[in-house]
Parts: C-alpha cells; structure tokens; sequence
C-alpha cells in the first residue's frame, strides 16, 4: 500500500473538518451570542475579583504603616458603648433584711373578634363558678351527650362541626350559652352555624 504524503493528509483533514464544522454552523450561530456574553460576563467577573483582592492587600498594608499628619480617631463625648459602662448594668445585691418592690404587672390585653378563641382572660378577673351554670344532666339535650360535648376540647369540637347539623350546631349553641357560655366555644358555634347557612 502507497502511503499518501503527509502534506495531502492534513489537506484531507481540513477539507473533513471544513465541512463538519459548516453543518453545525446552524446551530452554533444561534448559540453564539449568547456564548460570547457569557464569557464577557465571566472575564468582567474575574477581573472585578482581582481588582477587589487588591484593594485588600493594600488596605492592609495601609493600616499597618503609621501615616503622619492625620489625626487619630476620638471617640466623640456622646458615644458609649456597653463594655465602657460595665458598671452600670452591674446587679444590686439583694441581701434579706431589705424589701425589695415587686416589679410591675403587664396588664393583659382581652383579644376581640377571631383571636377570641385564643384568648385567655385578664388575671385580676374572677374565676366564674361554672359548676353553678351547668344544667343537671336529665335535661341535657340529645347531641350533648350523644357527642360527650362537655368533656370536648376546642380542637376536638372544631374536627366534628363539619358532621353536624345546623339544628345540632344551634341546640349547642343554646346549650353553651346556658351553661358554660364559654367564648370560644360559642364563637366557634356560631360561625359554624353561619357557614352553614350560607352554603
């Protein structure tokens, strides 16, 4: 076999790679701007971090070296900071024979409208006596005691609302507000019974 002078192969070559490369031209003309913005952006990228790098070293060195002529920083008379006034936020010692007044109370605020169901009552309010409200039990209506109503959490009454009908849900209503009248229960009745009736 005749071997083809080398000349002729790298000829054959790019003659092959001339055509391969004007097939993908489609594609890569429409990929190229995109690729040339790309790594515009990534060489404005490095270069910025070079430049930032810089900048760094030479803040370093700058405050190494003692410059003459510029004033050092005083701290201004109205600037303090916490580890200046250490002594100020030291706490008093308590011994037994002094009385010390009781820190004030904040006053609890009584949440209206939804958060009612929330809510807990102001502390200087009196506990009701609920055990004088409660209705005896022979005349406890039948969805009462049907669902155990008295023993339910809020939460627990809140699964089954959905269950229940609307002449339920108002004869509970009727029921909590003779007894317990206890204000999320009753909130959560009554809005149950206006989705209800809306539907």
């Amino acid at each position: 076999m005749t071997r083809v002078p080398f000349a002729a192969r790298v000829a054959a070559g790019v003659a092959v790679t001339v055509v391969e490369e004007a097939r993908k031209l489609p594609g890569s003309a429409l990929m190229l701007p995109m690729t040339v913005v790309s790594e515009a952006l990534a060489r404005g990228m490095r270069f910025q971090q070079q430049v930032t790098a810089l900048a760094i070293k030479g803040d370093l060195i700058i405050a190494s070296l003692p410059v003459i002529g510029t004033p050092t920083e005083e701290q201004p008379s109205w600037a303090s900071f916490d580890e200046d006034e250490d002594d100020v936020f030291d706490a008093p010692v308590v011994t037994d024979d002094v009385d010390v007044p009781d820190a004030p109370v904040a006053e609890p605020v009584a949440a209206n409208g939804r958060f009612a169901l929330y809510s807990t009552p102001p502390l200087d309010e009196p506990v009701q006596d609920t055990s004088a409200k409660r209705a005896p039990s022979a005349d406890k209506p039948e969805i009462v005691e049907m669902i155990d109503f008295d023993t339910l959490a809020l939460a627990q009454l809140r699964a089954r609302l959905r269950t229940l009908s609307i002449e339920d849900l108002e004869t509970l209503l009727d029921y909590e507000n003779d007894t317990l009248a206890r204000a999320p229960f009753q909130t959560m009745l009554a809005n149950r019974i206006t989705t209800a009736k809306a539907k």
